[in-house]
Parts: structure tokens; sequence; C-alpha cells
């Protein structure tokens, strides 16, 4: 019996590119596209096998929206292709329900398989996504203020300890200098703190 894979995601070219895949295997059908999470909360009356998921939507996220649909009870696996490689939103979207975890970078044929694979009750993730999954179980706790930190936000504490101007971290994380200063009033939110002297201090004690 053939497999219907529905697909949320809000960038045009990605999408097309997964529809031409879906649509190129003899297995799968191409169930409903949706560019926003909003649209795809109507899943709940058709639900698909499997829902191939991005992360950053407009308006309410895909780990939202994973969340919504698992509570009203549907059994669509979801399988998350996203650029986001930090613990907090791989463990986050886990936590919520996904059954996979890919980056955008895997090819057409990695995506294939992990389709077939969640549908074996698998749980497959790319290379990368899979260490992080290991890394977070593995490293010793934070303190629990340093716990709410991601990943990510732990780089750019270690690297503004070390005297590096926002500029340069960017350029190291291989980020926009505008991503740094988001990362950065995230962390004075999570620490409650009003400037980086502060952030600084309380990273230095975790």
């Amino acid at each position: 019996m053939a497999i219907i894979v529905s697909i949320i995601e809000d960038n045009q070219t990605f999408r097309q590119a997964l529809e031409a895949l879906i649509l190129a295997e003899p297995e799968f059908i191409l169930g409903q596209v949706y560019g926003s999470a909003e649209g795809a909360l109507n899943m709940v009356k058709s639900p698909p096998d499997i829902a191939i998921v991005d992360i950053e939507l407009p308006g309410v996220s895909g780990i939202e929206l994973i969340r919504r649909l698992r509570v009203q009870g549907v059994r669509t696996e979801f399988l998350v292709c996203s650029m986001h490689d930090d613990d907090e939103t791989i463990i986050k979207a886990l936590e919520n329900g996904a059954s996979g975890y890919l980056l955008k970078e895997s090819t057409g044929e990695e995506i294939k398989a992990a389709l077939l694979e969640v549908l074996k009750g698998g749980a497959p993730m790319s290379p990368y996504i899979a260490k992080r999954v290991v890394s977070f179980f593995q490293k010793p706790r934070l303190s629990a203020e340093g716990a709410l930190l991601s990943e990510r936000e732990h780089e750019v504490l270690a690297l503004l300890s070390k005297g590096l101007q926002y500029k340069e971290i960017a350029e190291h994380l291989f980020i926009a200098t505008e991503t740094v200063k988001k990362h950065l009033r995230n962390i004075y939110t999570k620490l409650h703190v009003q400037n980086k002297v502060e952030a600084l201090n309380k990273f230095r004690s975790m």
C-alpha cells in the first residue's frame, strides 16, 4: 500500500524539491502540502502516514504544530527536516513527538530512506543530529541556569568571555552578526541579566 506523505515547509524552493522527491517514488503518494503550521492543523481531519515538518515556520513553529496534533491524537509520523542543529531545538522536537530529525543538507536518498525507516518504527536522524542527542545525554548536568541555555548560546558566551567582538563571534560560528545579537538577547532573558557583563559573570559561575 502506498505511503501518504504531507509536507509543511514555507521555503518554496525546498518545498518543491521535497514534492518532486515524493512524486518520483512509486511507494509514496504526495498528500497535502502546507506553507504554515496554521494550515497544517487541518491535518487532524485526514492525517497522512508521514509529515515532513520544518521547524521555523511563519507564526506557529513546527514543534508546536507537532505537539498540538499529538495532543489531538493524530498518529502521523513526523519527520523534522530543518536547518536548526542546536541541542535545545532537537530535544524539544523529539520530546514533543517528532519521530526523526534530519538536517536540510540531507540528500534525496537520505530523506527517502528516513521516510521508510520511520514507518518501520525507527527514529532516523542525520549523523550530526544523532551525535548531538548522544552528547546531550552524556554531558555533565549544568546548573539550573546553565541548563536553560542552548549549545549555540553556550558557544556565544564562551567566545564572548574570550574577548571576541560580535562580528568576530559571527565569523567564528559562521552566522550573521544579527544572529549573535539575537542569541545574546535570549541569553539575557534566560539568565535574568541586563547586559553582557552580568551574563559573563553568571556564565563563569555555572
